[in-house]
């Protein structure tokens, strides 16, 4: 008997599994090469920061084989000196600046439309669901991509845990505001501090995953520690960092970079090849460690698991 293995429409080949993109300069490219100083100035083992985290006995969490590729990952160290987090520069090196987050305590509020509102702290949070690790792609609006192996659980099971009420739409997610520990909140061309939002369908869906952890231990800083979201067919602004504050709303929430500019960043912001950024194409996209150009999928891939979630609804707002 001969087994043929037929890939999933949101599994990647391992040509396709990749770091960062090293986007026209010369310095991004020897740190997406693993080579020359920006790429070793930190290290993904020592990247966290001095401080013991006490969810590391949490790691490695069982792989979900459900969301995985045959093989190939994006390199820890690529991804680990390759980030966006706006709060601590506005370039890609911040790995080092943001070694400055201060992860515990951290409480999280939980609130809006519940029927009790909390606050709990992460660590006592992320012990009460079983966590595993899945294999994700990753796909930035800036036009690269890469795959990440996140540990967390579903939003879906946090969601269940709040308990909202039927007039709840929509889920607000807000993360920290300390300009005195985050320099670039300091910055007046933001309207600090970072949210987004999603709707309850979107956050029902499978996909839709809290990460506490990734490449098998808990967040690195720059990564958003302690706990962030992944919608991996989004583009990647969707998926906040350092989430401090979740509520439960009626209305739809204004993101930071749709309030910044809400004709080149949108609530939906859903991966869509045809429909280009103002200001450049969405049709293509470079894998980071690779330097490969591939076509960019709908949905990033993952249309079989979402694309029922839009039925019915404009199509010209749904994809950027």
């Amino acid at each position: 008997m001969v087994n043929v293995h037929r890939r999933r429409s949101w599994e990647i080949a391992e040509s396709f599994a990749t770091p960062e993109y090293a986007f026209l300069n010369r310095r991004a490219l020897l740190a997406a090469m693993g080579i020359g100083a920006m790429a070793a100035a930190v290290a993904p083992g020592r990247a966290r920061g001095a401080e013991a985290d006490p969810t590391a006995d949490l790691y490695p969490a069982r792989k979900n084989d459900a969301y995985g590729v045959d093989n190939g990952i994006t390199p820890e160290n690529i991804n680990a000196n390759y980030n966006n987090f706006y709060e601590y520069g506005t370039d890609k090196y911040i790995a080092t600046a943001a070694q400055s987050l201060v992860v515990r305590p951290w409480p999280i509020e939980i609130g809006g439309l519940v029927e009790k509102p909390l606050t709990i702290e992460f660590d006592e949070l992320v012990r009460r669901f079983p966590l595993e690790t899945r294999l994700y792609r990753h796909r930035c609006v800036e036009a690269w991509s890469m795959t990440i192996p996140w540990s967390g659980f579903p939003l879906a099971s946090l969601v269940e845990f709040a308990r909202p009420l039927s007039d709840a739409k929509f889920i607000r997610f807000e993360t920290f505001l300390d300009p005195s520990m985050a320099p670039g909140q300091n910055s007046f061309l933001y309207p600090w501090p970072y949210v987004e939002g999603v709707t309850m369908a979107e956050a029902a869906n499978e996909l839709a995953f809290l990460v506490t952890g990734a490449y098998d231990k808990p967040l690195l800083k720059q990564f958003g520690a302690p706990i962030r979201l992944a919608l991996p067919w989004k583009y990647g602004f969707k998926s906040i960092k350092s989430i401090r504050r979740i509520d439960f709303v009626a209305e739809r929430p204004v993101g930071l970079w749709e309030a910044i500019q809400p004709s080149e960043y949108g609530f939906w912001a859903n991966v869509n090849p045809d429909v280009p950024h103002p200001r450049w194409s969405q049709a293509r996209e470079r894998v980071l460690h690779t330097g490969e150009t591939i076509p960019t999928r709908i949905f990033n891939g993952y249309g079989a698991q979402v694309a029922h979630l839009y039925e019915g609804l404009d199509p010209s707002s749904l994809f950027m």
